[in-house]
């Protein structure tokens, strides 16, 4: 099993709450992609809870793919892709890590 897990702070916007509409656009499109690309085994989205540091990410995806090669379909879908741009467009940070589990 191949986890991919990718952490985002997402910019601040005009409001308050534009950051969290733009958390909960990028939640919905994220969840979207497990009915459209069919590597992925699990996906679930997080954000950081209000009562963790302040400083944390703000949002964690967290995907399970069976092997490498559907890891790497997954990156080139061009729903994933899509949704990457999004997430560009929003975001502050972002860091990854995927491993063999």
């Amino acid at each position: 099993m191949i986890r991919h897990i990718v952490m985002w702070t997402i910019r601040e916007g005009e409001t308050p709450r534009m950051k969290f509409e733009r958390m909960a656009e990028a939640k919905v499109r994220l969840l979207e992609l497990k009915d459209s690309i069919r590597e992925i085994v699990n996906l679930e989205v997080y954000f950081n809870s209000p009562a963790a540091p302040p400083d944390n990410y703000d949002v964690v995806l967290v995907c399970e793919f069976n092997s490498w090669a559907d890891l790497a379909a997954y990156q080139q879908h061009p729903d994933h892709l899509a949704v990457a741009e999004y997430i560009k467009n929003i975001k502050q940070n972002r860091s990854a890590i995927d491993f063999e589990c």
